[in-house]
């Protein structure tokens, strides 16, 4: 059997898989970053008994996250068709163990999803007695896995990211957004990151990683996908970019607000979460009500999505939300960054990390 060492690159912990030998990254101005665990695939690997479990599964009998396959073939044609991209820019970093490479890529072959690159932890090495602890600590990997994908992307590259609340996902993609833009002085950084409980080697390896990436923030997008019920509140710490979601057709609505997923594309999201998963109509309209109620939609948007939504018959003509959606602010580029009368920030530059109520 062939060895997974003989085709990755291994960092200590972080396995990647670079499924496009060759390949210019750079070339793309803005690419995706997906978790895998709870945000792709409806697995858990936060136990022992989970993590075998995953290890040992076919990948045939691997469930998605409802609707995360449609959304990102969805996402992939909208880029080729308005933006003439051939490839999608898409990776993965997973918390599975890179003994699951093969299975995995058999199951995007299944799904008809080709990610240009995929990270892995070495997580069966922390089978040990004295190692257990870090089978469940991920912000160390993560971080030093998106700051290795950072140093081949495009010195103005946007990321569109994607995570769950089960893996500190909102901590790890904007502490990273924090280490790029160089928000915190070095010793300042040190300090946090031993404070989060990350090794001494991935500190030394994620620092000198900051320093070979422009001082820039490439994060765009933050998207947290609530598969343990967090409250969608506690993320208004991190500020408006990091988005708490229920389900992946709240995303997609989203990603139509920002001009990132075509209309005709939520209806393919809308569709299978229907006929596939047996979401309600219902349901699917308390998740569009609950983002004017939260204020994600604005009105454009608002308006634009509910005549989609009456032509598909999903709604009646007479149907209006509870919350008077809020007038776009600021919009650049297509992308809705403040909307009229609030006045939270985009990014909070000044998040505390160690304490989860401020």
């Amino acid at each position: 059997m062939k060895s997974w060492k003989n085709t990755a690159e291994i960092n200590l912990d972080v396995v990647y898989f670079n499924y496009r030998q060759g390949y210019d990254f750079s070339q793309h101005s803005e690419v995706y970053v997906w978790d895998l665990d709870k945000t792709y695939l409806d697995t858990s690997i936060d136990s022992l008994k989970g993590l075998f479990r995953t290890i040992f599964e076919k990948s045939l009998t691997k469930k998605n996250v409802p609707g995360a396959s449609e959304l990102l073939k969805s996402i992939s044609r909208t880029r080729k068709k308005h933006f003439t991209e051939s490839d999608f820019p898409l990776f993965f970093v997973s918390a599975s163990p890179p003994q699951m490479e093969s299975k995995i890529a058999e199951k995007f072959a299944l799904d008809d999803i080709a990610p240009l690159g995929m990270f892995y932890k070495d997580n069966l090495r922390n089978l040990t007695p004295s190692r257990l602890l870090f089978l469940k600590k991920q912000v160390g990997y993560k971080v030093q896995a998106l700051m290795q994908l950072r140093c081949h992307l495009s010195a103005d590259v946007r990321m569109i990211c994607f995570g769950d609340d089960s893996e500190s996902d909102a901590i790890i993609y904007n502490l990273f957004s924090d280490i790029c833009a160089r928000r915190h002085t070095p010793m300042v950084l040190e300090r946090l990151l031993e404070d989060l409980g990350i090794t001494n080697a991935q500190i030394e390896e994620i620092l000198k990683l900051q320093s070979l990436v422009p001082i820039q923030d490439p994060v765009e997008k933050i998207y947290i996908n609530l598969a343990t019920d967090t409250d969608p509140d506690y993320y208004n710490k991190f500020g408006r970019r990091t988005l708490a979601t229920y389900d992946t057709f709240q995303v997609a609505l989203d990603l139509v607000q920002d001009q990132r997923l075509s209309l005709e594309e939520l209806g393919v999201v809308l569709q299978a979460l229907e006929e596939k998963y047996n979401y309600s109509t219902t349901q699917l309209v308390r998740g569009f009500e609950d983002l004017i109620r939260r204020r994600v939609i604005g009105l454009s948007s608002f308006e634009m999505i509910k005549n989609y939504l009456i032509e598909r018959k999903k709604i009646s003509l007479s149907w209006s939300p509870k919350f008077e959606p809020l007038r776009e602010k600021i919009v650049q580029n297509g992308h809705v960054y403040q909307l009229d009368g609030l006045f939270e920030p985009w990014v909070k530059t000044d998040v505390n990390y160690l304490n989860d109520f401020f």
